[in-house]
């Protein structure tokens, strides 16, 4: 182990590390996503709000096309610098020019793989063409970042030459790339603590070995004061280190300020959502289960202190605090789920309803509210009457605009309502709250297929999560067609949160 890294290195600045965010540029390049226009600069406003310093908003060079996008992001008036990716030619910075950007992140080769292979030249004909492009970006008002392509395989005698021939062109910063996900911590502390003494230096790191994030640290200990992230690690292969990640540990660990930590999962969601890349229920940070509690020894204890098992309140960044039902919950959170939906029962009634819980989640079965109440109703002797009832269900999506009908039992009476949407699932939705009218304007919080079985009589699960005024509930429902499945569970989820004795709405008209 390099001796100069040591175990527990110290950051050698005292200033707040920036972070640069090229989610809109590199995180793109991840298999199968492609972002629009109107994406890109909702993005773009969300990092912004979060407070980021730099967002690379694309690369002018790819086409017209991109260069509309970029000029959308450069139009929005943020607070952050936004840069274009730039290769080592003046072509590429005219065309970032012509996008009003504030800078460019300008590319060079710096391993003789990149040097002789892919550009074909000699590392003589690298640092000149470097120092005249630095000194053409300058004279044309750019801030501008030289990145050493494949930095971490190029030898640390050649990068050190190209970063103090940056340096004097005028560049406002040099970038150790880590460009495949192929170096050392100890590596990365080594290469950065040499660049570092030549002038401000970044850090771009890839996961193709998990080591993203040790790189950054590395980078930051030996000096390093802006890190290249995206949101939720997109990016090629295995992607890049994950922004919310970075902003995180830099804080909880060292006190290093970088954005508005709050805005990291508002951030997060939007750009799962707008990529079409979920995100992995047991990832750092945004993942669904960062704060969500099963275990009753883990439960029992977060519900005396917060902080018994979380490193951080989860409202730090943007999050809530859930304890949810399963093979492992104890007497405690079972308790405390009831109290929660004001479910008032004795010690023995509580050990019975655990008893079910624990077989329900012995099945491999996740326990939804709706679970948990049925148990309470049973063991107490309560047979609940249903406040809705999904009586009949037709949905038709080809050959034109997707539609649905429904015929609903509300309180007793039967209602029928049609609808139309962007699909089935959608259409029958919006002719359920047509039925309801005022009782549908409960909020769904939150949708997702549970599970899906395989072969041609496949079975999916939808799980929904509802709430309406300061009420929650989340109810499951499996069939074979997607649209029943989800409809029902959410029809289940209004039943729950119409409390008895609720005066049933008057339908929506067709005029609403």
């Amino acid at each position: 182990m390099n001796e100069r890294f040591g175990k527990t290195p110290e950051l050698r600045t005292s200033d707040s590390v920036q972070l640069l965010d090229t989610t809109l540029r590199d995180g793109e390049q991840a298999p199968g996503v492609s972002l629009s226009p109107d994406e890109k600069a909702d993005i773009a406003r969300a990092l912004d709000r979060a407070r980021v310093d730099y967002i690379e908003a694309g690369s002018a060079c790819t086409g017209p096309g991109e260069r509309e996008t970029i000029k959308r992001v450069t139009s929005l008036d943020l607070d952050a610098t936004v840069t274009s990716f730039a290769r080592g030619v003046q072509s590429d910075i005219d065309l970032a020019l012509d996008c009003d950007v504030d800078g460019i992140t300008l590319v060079v080769p710096s391993s003789d793989r990149h040097v002789e292979s892919k550009v074909g030249t000699t590392r003589k004909g690298v640092v000149q063409t470097t120092d005249e492009l630095v000194a053409y970006a300058k004279d044309h008002g750019l801030w501008v970042e030289v990145i050493g392509e494949d930095g971490s395989r190029a030898p640390p005698e050649f990068l050190e030459e190209l970063a103090r021939t940056s340096h004097d062109a005028g560049a406002d910063r040099f970038c150790f790339a880590d460009t495949v996900g192929h170096t050392s911590p100890e590596h990365t502390y080594d290469v950065v603590s040499r660049l570092a003494e030549l002038g401000p230096t970044s850090t771009h790191t890839h996961d193709d070995l998990g080591l993203a994030m040790a790189n950054v640290h590395a980078s930051v200990a030996a000096g390093a004061d802006l890190v290249h992230a995206t949101v939720n690690g997109i990016g090629e292969r295995a992607g890049n280190v994950a922004l919310e990640e970075v902003a995180i540990a830099l804080e909880h660990c060292y006190d290093v300020e970088t954005v508005k930590l709050d805005e990291l999962y508002a951030l997060a969601q939007k750009v799962a959502h707008s990529t079409g890349v979920s995100l992995p229920p047991n990832k750092a940070v945004v993942g669904e289960n960062a704060f969500t509690h099963e275990s009753g020894i883990h439960t029992d204890g977060t519900l005396k202190d917060d902080a018994m098992y979380e490193p951080y309140p989860p409202e730090t960044v943007g999050r809530e605090r859930r304890l949810v039902l399963g093979k492992h919950a104890g007497r405690a959170g079972v308790k405390a789920a009831l109290d929660e939906h004001g479910v008032d029962a004795t010690g023995e009634e509580v050990a019975a309803v655990v008893e079910r819980v624990k077989e329900l989640g012995d099945r491999g079965k996740r326990v939804t509210d709706a679970d948990l109440l049925a148990f309470a109703e049973d063991v107490q002797g309560h047979e609940r009457e249903r406040q809705v009832e999904l009586l009949d269900l037709t949905a038709a999506s080809g050959g034109g605009t997707p539609t649905a009908s429904v015929r609903l039992r509300v309180e007793g009476e039967e209602r029928v309502a049609s609808g139309t949407g962007s699909g089935p699932v959608d259409a029958a939705v919006k002719a359920v709250r047509q039925a309801l009218g005022s009782d549908a304007d409960a909020q769904l919080d939150d949708y997702h297929v549970d599970a899906i079985t395989g072969g041609t009589d496949a079975v999916v699960t939808v799980e929904v999560t509802m709430s309406h005024g300061d009420r929650s509930v989340s109810v499951a429902s499996s069939h074979a067609d997607i649209t029943r499945a989800s409809v029902q569970a959410m029809v289940d989820a209004l039943d729950r949160l119409l409390a008895p004795g609720h005066t049933a709405a008057t339908p929506a008209s067709a005029d609403d």
